[in-house]
Formats: C-alpha cells, structure tokens, sequence
C-alpha cells in the first residue's frame, strides 16, 4: 500500500507498534512514572476519557510518517531495518530526549520523570524505525 512514495501500511503498522509498546512499558513502570509526576493513581483522569489514547495514537502515526519520510530520504536501497534503528536512535537524541528533558526542566519536575518518559520514546522510534526498515517506504 504505496501512495506518494510512502508505505502506509508500513506506517500504521509501526504506529501500532509503538502504542503497544507504550502500553506495556508504562504499566511495567506505572507506580514510577505516578511518583516521578507526583500524583495519585487515583487523581489520574485516563479511565475517564479516551481522548489521551487517541491523541497519542495520532501522534504516533504522526512520527511514524516522518521516519518513514526521513528514511526515505537515504536513497534507493537505504531504507533497512539497520538504518531504520539507526535513524530513530539519531532523531531521538537530538529531538525527542533533549526536548523531554528541557519541557520537564522548566516546571522542576523529576529528573527520574525525564528519563522514563526518554527511555518510552527511545523504545517507540527503535521499534518504528525497525517496523519501516523492514516493511519500506
């Protein structure tokens, strides 16, 4: 499912991805992450709308297609499950940590928060960045 030289499927598939991911990592590190935000489990207002879990499935398509995007700016022959890894674990370093460190900076919240949050965002672009190398665009 190639339109515009990007691979939708491959794009929706790797979003998914990295919601499930998202999923299993912050239910493994859920009472860490609600002490490093410092809040109750029961102050949290997720079961009551699903509009945190569509934003954020909008948003992971959203980077999906721009990885898929960037990787397919490597050339022809370029786009691998290597180079997609590769490419996510750069885009990460230089956006994603150090714009989650910063944005948590300002508030003074926890350093610990930064690097959870960090640590889920690395996982999403790895995964995203294998899922397209893999599949093309």
């Amino acid at each position: 499912m190639v339109f515009a030289g990007l691979n939708y499927l491959a794009i929706i598939l790797a979003a998914a991805a990295g919601f499930v991911w998202g999923a299993a990592y912050y239910t493994t590190l859920s009472k860490q992450w609600l002490s490093a935000v410092g809040i109750a489990k029961e102050q949290m207002r997720i079961g009551r709308s699903p509009a945190p879990f569509v934003i954020s499935f909008v948003a992971l398509v959203v980077m999906a297609w721009v990885l898929a995007g960037t990787l397919g700016h490597l050339g022809p022959g370029q786009v691998t499950v290597k180079n997609g890894i590769i490419s996510g674990l750069f885009l990460w370093l230089g956006f994603i940590a150090t714009t989650v460190f910063v944005n948590n900076a300002y508030p003074g919240r926890k350093y610990s928060l930064s690097v959870i949050d960090s640590i889920h965002w690395l996982g999403v672009v790895v995964i995203q960045g294998a899922v397209i190398g893999a599949m093309g665009v």
